[in-house]
């Protein structure tokens, strides 16, 4: 079973930054995906960015040039840089495991997530 636990979340003001990670463990799979989500109060989850086990990256409109996702294979980390934070990026992030590839050409192609951490807690004020 695929374990993972983020750390890194906050409060900040409005044009901050966090750097988020998710420290992953006990999988053995040449192919997978991994992935930020947030969810805020009221709202579904939403996929903010996902790295799939070739490199290739993605992420939602929302975040474009804002977040920068990355892994550290040595380390077993998964990463989240956010910065130019806005109120609407208020939510708890989850960071998720999928035994599927899930980038191809840039897009985000599968969301068949099997393994989540419990989340960290951003709070961005204005």
């Amino acid at each position: 079973q695929v374990h993972l636990a983020e750390s890194g979340g906050g409060s900040v003001q409005a044009g901050g930054s966090l750097r988020l990670s998710c420290a992953v463990s006990g999988y053995t799979y040449s192919r997978y995906c991994m992935g930020w989500f947030r969810q805020a109060p009221g709202k579904e989850r939403e996929g903010v960015a996902a790295i799939d086990s070739s490199g290739s990256t993605s992420y939602a409109d929302s975040v474009k040039g804002r977040f920068t996702i990355s892994e550290d294979n040595a380390k077993g980390t998964l990463h989240l840089q956010m910065n130019s934070l806005k109120p609407e990026d208020t939510a708890m992030y989850y960071c998720g495991f999928s035994h599927v590839a899930c980038v191809e050409d840039g897009i985000w192609t599968s969301y068949e997530f099997s393994d989540w951490g419990q989340g960290t807690q951003v709070t961005v004020s204005s």
